[in-house]
């Protein structure tokens, strides 16, 4: 069973930057996807960005250019540094897995594990 653990999330003033981290564990196949989204009070799920498990990223055009998806699999994490932060980036964000795969989408419905969220307010 693949376990995620999202942290790093905080307060921060529109301008800002911060680095979230989410720990994961329990992969059975090394193929594997994994992405961040985020979702606001009263909003959908919003995707962000994913990353396989060679390194390959996508991401969504509202974000592009400031916030960049890395993992590092000797320590089991995968990151998300956000630059630039507005106050509409104000939301709980997830990271989520699939492993097993051939491709990677960035939709909600193909991820089969999500993490607990940590929440990121920016402040103008």
């Amino acid at each position: 069973q693949v376990q995620l653990m999202e942290s790093g999330g905080g307060s921060v003033n529109s301008g800002g930057s911060v680095r979230l981290a989410c720990v994961y564990s329990g992969f059975t196949y090394s193929n594997n996807c994994m992405a961040w989204f985020r979702q606001a009070p009263g909003k959908e799920r919003e995707r962000i960005a994913f990353i396989t498990s060679d390194g390959n990223t996508g991401g969504a055009d509202s974000v592009k250019g400031r916030f960049t998806i890395s993992r590092d699999d000797a320590e089991n994490t995968l990151y998300l540094t956000l630059n630039s932060l507005k106050p509409d980036d104000t939301a709980m964000y997830f990271c989520a897995a699939k492993e097993r795969v051939r491709w990677c989408v960035l939709e909600t419905f193909f991820y089969d594990y999500w993490g607990q969220g940590t929440q990121v307010t920016v402040s103008s």
